[in-house]
């Protein structure tokens, strides 16, 4: 029966290693859970191999550019994850799933976003750094920010990089937002005009179209007529036949 046991053991213990083992770019510690130390590693992707029962991710001061769908998925005991001071340009929608429900703290500051998909922080229940990017004001990140538990420290320090209303650029979103603007009444302000410019050049170029029918119509119609005053008279050809009898 040691053999079993042996062997048993052996798994076990393969079993432990395998999911605490810390990626070689990184510092792994035990602080009352695993803490996954990757900060300033030139890092231009997320690893690959991060153990899965990690609760604290740093991954701050990198160079990582775009984050993938179900980036963390396997990392269920994730409570903390550090993204900043990188040059994050995009967010997949479904980037967080998996660790939506249970992590506590995103640091997504000092990065190089300026939208998020409406549905990227779907279920998420973190409160959430976006300080420090170049945000672009409008419909779609008025979207996100309803759902989301900005951290109250840094929440001023989300502004208005761009916007499509130039009178709010500087100035922190969510003062704008409290003040009672609302980005998604614009947008549908701004497609009602466009609408209604483009049917005003359709119905312009209809009319322009019948109006040259008509006068066109008219201009042939004119030289019908003369056409047909040009004509010998029927009474001046029975007179001349006449004559012709005689």
């Amino acid at each position: 029966m040691k053999p079993p046991s042996f062997v048993g053991t052996l798994w076990l213990l393969s079993m432990i290693t395998t999911a605490r083992a810390c990626p070689k770019v990184c510092h792994c510690t035990d602080r009352n859970g695993l803490v996954v130390q990757c900060t300033s590693r030139n890092l231009e992707n997320i690893p690959s191999n991060v153990p899965k029962d990690t609760v604290v991710l740093l991954l701050s001061s990198n160079r990582i550019k775009h984050i993938p769908k179900e980036a963390f998925t396997d990392l269920h005991r994730l409570r903390e994850l550090d993204l900043s001071h990188n040059v994050i340009e995009s967010v997949e929608v479904s980037a967080f799933r998996g660790i939506s429900e249970g992590l506590r703290t995103l640091d997504l500051s000092n990065n190089h976003l300026s939208s998020l998909p409406k549905d990227t922080f779907a279920k998420l229940h973190a409160r959430v750094r976006l300080s420090h990017n170049p945000w672009h004001c409008e419909c779609s990140l008025q979207e996100v920010l309803r759902e989301l538990r900005l951290d109250p420290e840094t929440v001023n320090e989300v502004s208005c990089y761009t916007s499509v209303q130039e009178e709010y650029v500087g100035k922190p979103v969510i003062q704008v937002l409290d003040s009672g603007i609302n980005f998604c009444n614009f947008h549908h302000k701004t497609t009602d005009v466009a609408m209604f410019v483009a049917m005003f050049c359709w119905f312009s170029m209809v009319t322009a179209y019948i109006i040259y029918y008509i006068k066109h119509n008219q201009e042939d119609a004119r030289r019908h007529m003369e056409y047909l005053k040009s004509l010998p008279s029927t009474s001046h050809i029975s007179k001349d036949y006449d004559t012709a009898s005689n």
